[in-house]
C-alpha cells in the first residue's frame, strides 16, 4: 500500500467507481472523510485507489497514474489468486509444475468442481485432467498449492508409492499443508483422507 498527500484540491469531481487499464482493473473509491491523502493497493488483479470525494476527473486520472507508478516500484502486482477461475488455476499448475516437477507434469485441464465427499481433488492421468473441490476456495494459497502439486505428481506417478511422495515432497510446505487439511477435515467432520 502506498499513500501520498495531495496539493490543495479544487472543485468537485464525479464518481468513477471503476475503469480498466491494460493488464488490470482500476477501482477508484471516493470518500467524504478523506481530504488530502490518496492511498492505493493491489487487490488481486485490481488496483484500488482511495481518493477525496471532491477531486476532479483530471485530478483523479493524475493520481491513479501516479499511485500505479509508485506501487509498481514499491510492491509489484501479485498475480490473481488461483481461486478465481479455472484458467488461473491451470496457469498456477503450470507454474508449480515448472518449479517443483521439472515442467514434466502439465495437465490438459484443471477445474473447480462441487465439493467431493472423500477427496480434496482428483486426477485422471490418462487424459491429464485435474478436478479441485470447491471446499479449497477458502484455504490459504500455500495449502491449495500443495494440493495442486499432489495432483500434478499423479500425472507422473499414478499411485501413492515412494516415488510419488518423493515428487510431492519437493513442495516445501507439504507436511504443514497436510496437517492443515487434516485439521480442517476433522473440524468440519468431512472424513477426507490424504491417502485417497
Amino acid at each position: 500500500m502506498v499513500e501520498a498527500r495531495t496539493p490543495s484540491l479544487r472543485g468537485r469531481g464525479e464518481t468513477n467507481p471503476s475503469s480498466d487499464t491494460p493488464g488490470h482493473k482500476v477501482e477508484v473509491r471516493r470518500s467524504q472523510r478523506r481530504h488530502r491523502t490518496v492511498t492505493a493497493y493491489w487487490n488481486d488483479d485490481t488496483l484500488v485507489v482511495l481518493i477525496p470525494a471532491r477531486m476532479t476527473r483530471a485530478e483523479e486520472k493524475h493520481w491513479v497514474a501516479e499511485m500505479e507508478r509508485k506501487l509498481q516500484r514499491s510492491e509489484p502486482r501479485r498475480p490473481a489468486a488461483p481461486k478465481s477461475s479455472d484458467e488461473v488455476l491451470l496457469a498456477r499448475c503450470t507454474l508449480l509444475a515448472g518449479k517443483y516437477l521439472d515442467g514434466t507434469a502439465v495437465p490438459s485441464s484443471v477445474r473447480w468442481v462441487p465439493p467431493m465427499r472423500t477427496r480434496w481433488a482428483s486426477c485422471t492421468p490418462v487424459d491429464a485432467t485435474i478436478r479441485v473441490s470447491d471446499r479449497l476456495r477458502k484455504v490459504p494459497p500455500w495449502v491449495l498449492d500443495y494440493v495442486l502439486v499432489h495432483e500434478l505428481a499423479h500425472l507422473r506417478e499414478p499411485g501413492h508409492d515412494a516415488a510419488f511422495w518423493a515428487l510431492v515432497r519437493r513442495y516445501p510446505k507439504t507436511e504443514r499443508a497436510m496437517g492443515y487439511l487434516e485439521g480442517l477435515s476433522a473440524a468440519a467432520g468431512w472424513g477426507i483422507s490424504e491417502d485417497d
